[in-house]
């Protein structure tokens, strides 16, 4: 068995959020901005041009997993594995939770996921593609998560 086989997919997880976020800021906010645009100044329909973006993703997972069992070489195997994992987690947090695509995860009121949500909101108070900011999904500038633990506190206070 391949005890490694989960470090490999963790770390590529967390290796993905730093992937996005330099994707996000320099691609999807550059030269492919006119795929993401709409996301940023809504649209009417259920997708969006932006959705093509998670195929930029998904194609390489979908490799590293199926090139990997047809070599037997499990590294990629895990590694796609891992950008699957981060995918769907971007699925439930950003689409489902953030952007309420879909209606359930809609209010879990703890600080991390609070946090989370006013980061975004940061980021899309920007409509253009110029002066972003808060680029990434899971992790976010610790001044929202300290905001939301001091908020959460003053909500759940006992007297």
């Amino acid at each position: 068995m391949y005890w490694w086989g989960p470090i490999v997919l963790i770390g590529t997880f967390v290796l993905m959020e730093f992937s996005a976020w330099a994707m996000h800021k320099y691609v999807m906010h550059g030269f492919m901005w006119r795929f993401h645009k709409d996301h940023h100044v809504p649209e009417e329909g259920v997708f969006e041009r932006n959705d093509i973006f998670f195929l930029i993703y998904a194609i390489p997972s979908w490799l590293c997993i199926m090139l990997g069992i047809m070599n037997q070489a499990y590294v990629p195997v895990w590694i796609g594995f891992g950008i699957a994992a981060y995918g769907f987690a971007y699925f439930l947090f950003h689409d489902v939770y953030i952007h309420r695509r879909l209606k359930f995860l809609r209010d879990i009121n703890r600080p991390f996921f609070m946090a989370i949500r006013k980061a975004h909101k940061v980021h899309h108070k920007h409509r253009g593609k110029e002066h972003g900011e808060c680029f990434g999904m899971l992790i976010v500038p610790l001044k929202y998560y300290k905001e939301a633990k001091r908020s959460y506190r003053m909500k759940h206070k006992r007297t």
